[in-house]
C-alpha cells in the first residue's frame, strides 16, 4: 500500500496495491499493521458506516468537538472530491483544506484524524461512502462548520448548486466554530 501525505499533519492518502486479471481484481482495503505504522497511532475502529447519495450532494463540513471521531473513508461506488479543514488551533495548518477525489476506480482511501472537519462533494450520478471511524457517532456533539466559508476557501468542483441538509446550511463559519484547543 502506498501513503500519500496531504499537506496537512497526520491526514493520509492510502492507495492499494490492486492486483487485476480477466477473472477481477484484489487488493487489500484495509490493513491494521500498515495503517498503525502509517497513521503513527494506536487507536481501534469501533464503527463502520456506509452512505449513498446522489449527484451534487454535499454532506459537511462535520465532526464532533467531544469524542471526537478518526475517520478512514473510501468510495466503493461512484466518484467524490472530499475534503477536510484543519480545526486544532495549536496547529501550523489551522483553518486550512485540503481535498482529493475518491472513487470506486481509483480505490484511495483518505485518513482523517480527530480534529478536523470532513465533508464531501458527490461528482458522479450516486456514490456510496463507507468509512471506519474510531469513536461513536455522538450526536449531541456534532457540529457543522460551514461547508462554503470564505475564510477557509475550499475549492468545491460545483458544476450545479449543491444539494444540503439543513444542518449544513447552518453550519458556522470558522470564526464562530467551537474548535480543538490541544492536539
Amino acid at each position: 500500500m502506498n501513503v500519500v501525505e496531504s499537506g496537512l499533519d497526520g491526514v493520509l492518502v492510502f492507495e492499494p496495491v490492486v492486483y487485476s486479471d480477466q477473472r477481477g481484481f484484489f487488493f487489500e482495503s484495509y490493513r491494521e499493521d500498515v495503517f498503525r505504522r502509517a497513521a503513527r497511532v494506536d487507536r481501534s475502529f469501533v464503527q463502520d458506516n456506509h452512505s449513498r447519495s446522489a449527484r451534487h450532494v454535499l454532506r459537511g463540513l462535520h465532526y464532533q468537538i467531544r469524542r471526537p471521531q478518526g475517520k478512514l473513508v473510501r468510495v466503493v461506488a461512484g466518484e467524490v472530491f472530499d475534503a477536510v479543514v484543519d480545526l486544532r488551533r495549536p496547529s501550523p495548518t489551522f483553518g486550512k483544506w485540503m481535498g482529493t477525489v475518491l472513487s470506486a476506480v481509483n480505490r484511495r482511501q483518505l485518513w482523517v484524524p480527530e480534529g478536523f472537519a470532513h465533508g464531501f462533494l458527490v461528482l458522479s450520478d450516486v456514490a456510496e461512502i463507507v468509512y471506519k471511524t474510531t469513536d461513536y457517532y455522538a450526536p449531541q456533539y456534532e457540529r457543522s462548520l460551514l461547508w462554503n466559508d470564505p475564510d477557509i476557501g475550499i475549492t468545491w468542483p460545483l458544476s450545479a448548486p449543491p444539494i444540503l441538509a439543513t444542518k449544513d446550511t447552518a453550519g458556522n463559519r470558522l470564526a464562530a466554530c467551537e474548535v480543538f484547543e490541544a492536539l
